[in-house]
């Protein structure tokens, strides 16, 4: 990415930080990416990626696990929400149960061995908020990982064509949501090319959009 490219997003960061009246919470700071002269209904023209953000937002994702045994242990040391088998069968006779982790958790870590009867549980709820149950290995280092998904964010394409994902906080520094913005963008990039961006806008939650100078 250009030098010049990545002053306009930290000067877009910069003005869309100031602009707009501060509100009694802490916003967020969204990313919108509207993409041209792509299909989303062809396969070429979806994007559905998990991007990783360098600077993790002091506004964290809820991550929630499904785990049993030591993993299940160290996860709840975390204080993230531990789910295991014996609650996944009483999900599966209660399924608002099942829609309260959908809406409580904006990640759900599952250990594979438990993915077939959580993915039947869970899937059901957490598919029509765009959320996915991620699996995990056995071995995994659980506490690596839920810090890793307290970075993450969802690159994709739905109704329309154009991209929508939290980049940060409004009390991070600019050059960090700048570096955030361009890690999306280049996954972007590399998914659908240079040509196929068409405007990039950051806002705060409740703040004024700011177009990015391409």
């Amino acid at each position: 990415m250009s030098l010049e490219l990545k002053d306009s997003l930290v000067e877009a960061v910069r003005r869309a930080l100031t602009l707009g009246k501060r509100r009694r919470f802490k916003q967020s700071v969204d990313l919108i990416v509207v993409l041209k002269d792509v299909d989303i209904r062809s396969p070429e023209g979806r994007l559905r990626e998990v991007v990783f953000l360098p600077h993790k937002p002091t506004k964290e994702p809820r991550i929630c696990v499904v785990a049993e045994g030591d993993m299940a242990i160290k996860a709840r040391e975390l204080g993230v929400p531990v789910y295991g088998r014996s609650d996944l069968q009483e999900m599966r006779q209660n399924r608002k149960l099942a829609k309260k982790v959908a809406q409580q958790c904006d990640w759900v870590l599952i250990r594979v061995d438990l993915m077939g009867l959580a993915g039947g549980v869970l899937g059901p709820a957490l598919g029509p908020r765009g959320k996915a149950p991620t699996p995990v290995p056995p071995n995994a280092d659980i506490a690596d990982l839920v810090e890793r998904y307290k970075r993450a964010v969802w690159v994709r394409t739905r109704n329309q064509p154009q991209v929508m994902c939290r980049v940060g906080t409004e009390d991070m520094r600019p050059e960090e949501i700048a570096e955030n913005i361009e890690a999306v963008l280049n996954t972007i990039i590399h998914k659908l090319g240079r040509q196929r961006i068409g405007r990039v806008i950051v806002k705060r939650t409740m703040g004024i959009p700011v177009e990015v100078k391409l």
